[in-house]
């Protein structure tokens, strides 16, 4: 079968390697289609030759940034490359990289609606910015909570990694061919009413650790199979492991999913001209909408709730879920207008949601 691109890739990924991967199974049974791989778009081969000339002055800048981090081998390598992206801009500025742990990592064995959500791996960072013992954070998008602290922002949004997630499995099959009764890893809501909607004859298991520990745990044959975001095994060169790329009609990506969040304290002149070189506009307004949208749902990793958005010629395509914890309610829906509106989109997105049946589930939630 000849290589076949889903549009909603081309729009957020326009260049493509020659490696393929499995696409999940199309209508009728068919077998699943093998598509291009997408290129990281700061990938050398995609990117864009380099501004002329440097956007400001370094006379109006700190000579040394410290960014902070938490010290997962997916961590660091998102740090190190905004590092590099500095680096390459302004190579007058000593950059730092600060190691922080949180409660997030430190508490492994329990899943995290259990014991707070997604703020468990960002409070103790944002506590050192707010504390000026780092300048930035460099955080997964998909870990910020809807509302930040007092003083902080979200200062850039660089551009986008795929933003699927991806099914990981030992007998290399896919989601559909997986046996009744096969275990799933995952440690999110998300993720697993979507996958008891279209799977209820699966079971799911609660999986903690970082990319390599869950990697290790499914090789060792306590899962069938896991699902990972498609981000982090793509940036830690390990892309070879996915089974299959599980699409937005199959499993709707959680906000900000494949986006890195650098965050800093707000009115800081001297971070603002960097910060501004390494925002992506397009992917802003994707991910602000997305946002909006979780914080009408006031959603964390307590609710299953999942909000994505595309962009193409500045119109905005925004789809968001609210599902019952065993997947046997779902509500679904799609808004499109002007991506110059985006927040405002997402937040009219969830009370639509709310009012179809989504505060119900909540509620019993």
């Amino acid at each position: 079968m000849s290589p076949h691109v889903l549009p909603v890739a081309a729009r957020i990924w326009p260049d493509f390697s020659p490696a393929v991967v499995l696409s999940p199974k199309a209508p009728g049974g068919a077998m699943p289609m093998r598509v291009p791989l997408p290129l990281h778009p700061h990938h050398p081969a995609a990117a864009a030759p380099p501004p002329a000339a440097l956007p400001v002055a370094d006379n109006f800048m700190k000579n040394t940034i410290k960014i902070g981090t938490r010290g997962s081998q997916l961590a660091l390598w998102q740090a190190n490359w905004v590092k590099g992206q500095i680096e390459a801009q302004f190579p007058t500025v000593q950059i730092q990289i600060i190691k922080i742990k949180t409660t997030g990592d430190i508490i492994v064995d329990r899943p995290l609606a259990m014991v707070g959500g997604k703020g468990l791996f960002v409070k103790e960072i944002e506590r050192a910015l707010l504390d000026k013992e780092i300048d930035i954070a460099v955080h997964s998008m998909k870990d910020m909570p809807g509302d930040l602290p007092q003083g902080l922002c979200i200062g850039a949004i660089p551009v986008r990694e795929d933003p699927r997630d991806v099914l990981v499995s030992r007998n290399n099959l896919s989601l559909m061919e997986l046996l009744p009764g096969a275990t799933i890893g995952t440690s999110s809501l998300r993720r697993a009413s979507q996958i008891k909607y279209v799977r209820p004859d699966l079971d799911i298991a609660s999986i903690r650790g970082n990319l390599g520990t869950r990697l290790g745990k499914l090789d060792n044959g306590d899962f069938d199979a896991i699902v990972l975001a498609a981000a982090g095994i793509i940036r830690l060169g390990m892309k070879e492991r996915v089974t299959q790329y599980l699409e937005p009609d199959t499993m709707l990506p959680a906000v900000g999913q494949g986006a890195l969040c650098i965050e800093t304290r707000e009115n800081d002149t001297d971070i603002a001209p960097i910060l501004t070189v390494l925002d992506n506009p397009e992917t802003r307004i994707t991910v602000m909408a997305e946002r909006a949208f979780l914080r009408k749902l006031e959603g964390s990793c307590h609710i299953p709730v999942a909000c994505f958005g595309t962009l193409e010629a500045g119109k905005l395509t925004l789809t968001g879920l609210v599902a019952s914890e065993d997947g046997t309610q779902m509500v679904k829906e799609v808004s499109k207008g002007p991506g110059a509106s985006a927040e405002a989109i997402g937040t009219s997105l969830a009370t639509t949601l709310l009012d179809r049946g989504a505060a119900q589930i909540l509620e019993n939630l």
